[in-house]
């Protein structure tokens, strides 16, 4: 099984998400950013390097999420997921078609990839939980 991370990055209230390239697997939907774990990477070390190739910043991990296995015909993955802040740089577009900032009420008005959806249930869960101030 495949490791692939996933960062959430909050910024202001809002999240940030990525809009997968045309002619990616799972093209033109959205995703939590982050990648493939390489050989002697720990996930969070995986996660920082993937976040400096593909979106030019320097991140800080700020918490463990959780882990998430997908499983389909195709594709057979463990999705782990990190709160993490950007610490330096500008973000630029170099994998994705499109970044977006939205605001956690706003992410069930984006379709995302399969194996983020347990994620995006968890996150969702957390901040209604907020709201009510549970």
């Amino acid at each position: 099984m495949q490791i692939v991370t996933a960062a959430v990055i909050e910024q202001g209230g809002k999240i940030l998400i990525a809009k997968r390239r045309a002619g990616d697997r799972f093209a033109q939907l959205w995703e939590f950013p982050g990648g493939k774990l390489e050989p002697g990477e720990s996930p969070g070390q995986c996660l920082q390097r993937e976040l400096r190739e593909e979106l030019g910043v320097e991140t800080r991990l700020e918490g463990f999420i959780g882990s998430f296995p997908f499983a389909s015909p195709v594709l057979s993955i463990e999705l782990v997921a990190y709160k993490v802040s950007i610490v330096s740089g500008r973000l630029a577009l170099s994998d994705h078609e499109e970044l977006r900032w939205v605001s956690p009420a706003e992410l069930g008005d984006y379709s995302f990839t399969e194996p983020d959806l347990p994620l995006l249930k968890i996150l969702r869960e957390e901040w209604d939980n907020k709201e009510r101030g549970l």
